[in-house]
């Protein structure tokens, strides 16, 4: 198995928490009031939320959705996340 980099790491954690809220949106769907299934989905949420934010700041957007664009359209100014290599 490779060795992963930082950046691979990153992405690899953020995969797992999004996961990990679907897993729990599916559970929520069938058990809306489950004290225990709100946590969890709120502690992934906070989780995913954190590693998409340093991602961002680290290596830039995942996705155009994340862009600002208030005075120019960010996401085309770095490569896009298929482009960025290993690094």
């Amino acid at each position: 198995m490779p060795v992963l980099n930082d950046k691979q790491k990153l992405l690899r954690r953020l995969q797992q928490s999004c996961f990990a809220l679907a897993e729990a949106n599916l559970y929520l769907d069938s058990h809306p009031t489950c004290q225990m299934g709100l946590e969890y989905f709120r502690k992934h949420k906070a989780e995913k939320d954190a590693i998409e934010k340093e991602y961002t700041e680290k290596y830039g957007h995942l996705t155009a959705v994340q862009s600002e664009g208030t005075k120019k359209w960010e996401w085309v100014q770095h490569p896009f996340p298929w482009e960025r290599g290993e690094n």
